[in-house]
């Protein structure tokens, strides 16, 4: 099994980004899905997640808004539309199962947002 994270980039504060959440070796369709974060010197927070069982999704108070998770018909990707963002969002983000497995962490994207 392997998660692969796209989409990450260097933005001005309050623009755009999606990330993508692509997956080998494993089906979506009977999993929770979730964005994690983790940014220098701070614990890895998870920030959304999706039920692939009835699309119900969660936000973390600090992206409650701004941010959008989603997944395709095929439920094999998952992705993560983030507007407005804000320099504290900056971090290495990843997506995995909820709650997470260890050995499916992937090598994450880098959201970087500069004021």
């Amino acid at each position: 099994v392997q998660l692969v994270e796209s989409g990450g980039g260097l933005v001005q504060a309050g623009g755009s980004l999606r990330l993508s959440c692509a997956a080998s070796g494993l089906t979506f369709d009977t999993y929770v899905i979730g964005w994690f974060r983790q940014a220098p010197g701070k614990e890895r927070e998870g920030v959304a997640c999706i039920s692939n069982y009835d699309d119900r999704t969660y936000y973390a108070d600090s992206v409650k808004g701004r941010f959008a998770v989603s997944t395709n018909n095929a439920k094999n990707a998952v992705f993560l539309e983030m507007i407005s963002l804000k320099p504290e969002d900056t971090a290495l983000y990843y997506c995995n199962t909820v709650p997470y497995t260890d050995r499916y962490w992937g090598q994450g994207t880098q959201v970087t947002v500069s004021s």
